[in-house]
């Protein structure tokens, strides 16, 4: 699961990430609204946790640009400013959840658990599901009706971004993003080569779903079509 962290204090930027990350998270950290912006616009995010208090440009403006264009990934507030007004005001403006400085780290990750089990896709907060397969985030390990396989963290960040919106095509840029980063320099051919992992993966653990290439545009887990 891939999160954004807009965060200006750098020694709590740098606590959380490294929370955040040993919890099994890929964090994307910055420390300035405009930076938060354009990160939050690649729209490759599952939650972004968004400090309300930032220079350049303010957490709830932020908040308010991202919604203005489309990016629904949940976000929680994180703001010293723990009035009633505030936080009306946060989740009026979309935010989906706000916790008020100081905090537990255990109550960060409940409240990361909570807006992002709101998915469909999810019966278990660390278990997706397609047709014949099971796929535990934590562990990495998916299951088949052939067996089950432990993969690689690269290839469970792909594979998870496939799931989560499985019968969907992903185009290849968002791949790139959502698996690398937004600051990696990798080579396309890299993907190509992750996603003939997965399809071998997928062959030995005998499932339905396959992983299809949409010309020109990228790629989507979806059922086999039966002939």
């Amino acid at each position: 699961m891939r999160l954004l962290l807009a965060e200006d204090d750098e020694n709590l930027n740098q606590t959380l990430t490294c929370q955040l990350e040993a919890a099994g998270f890929t964090v994307d950290a910055c420390q300035n609204g405009d930076d938060a912006c354009f990160y939050g616009e690649q729209n490759i995010y599952d939650a972004i946790l968004l400090d309300r208090m930032m220079p350049c440009m303010e957490g709830t403006d932020v908040l308010t640009s991202l919604r203005r264009k489309g990016i629904t990934a949940p976000v929680i507030l994180i703001t010293a400013l723990g009035t009633l007004h505030d936080k009306v005001d946060g989740l009026n403006l979309g935010a989906d959840d706000y916790l008020v400085k100081p905090f537990e780290f255990e109550e960060l990750l409940a409240r990361i658990r909570c807006v992002t089990r709101r998915s469909p896709i999810l019966t278990n907060p660390n278990i997706l599901t397609a047709s014949d397969l099971t796929f535990e985030l934590g562990e990495g390990k998916l299951c088949g009706p052939a067996g089950s396989c432990t993969l690689s963290n690269r290839e469970a960040a792909l594979f998870e971004a496939l799931m989560r919106q499985k019968e969907q095509t992903l185009p290849r840029s968002t791949l790139l993003l959502k698996v690398w980063g937004p600051d990696s320099d990798i080579e396309e051919g890299n993907l190509d080569n992750y996603i003939h992992f997965l399809r071998r993966r997928l062959k030995n653990a005998g499932s339905k779903m396959q992983i299809k290439t949409i010309r020109g545009i990228g790629y989507c887990l979806m059922e086999k079509i039966e002939k």
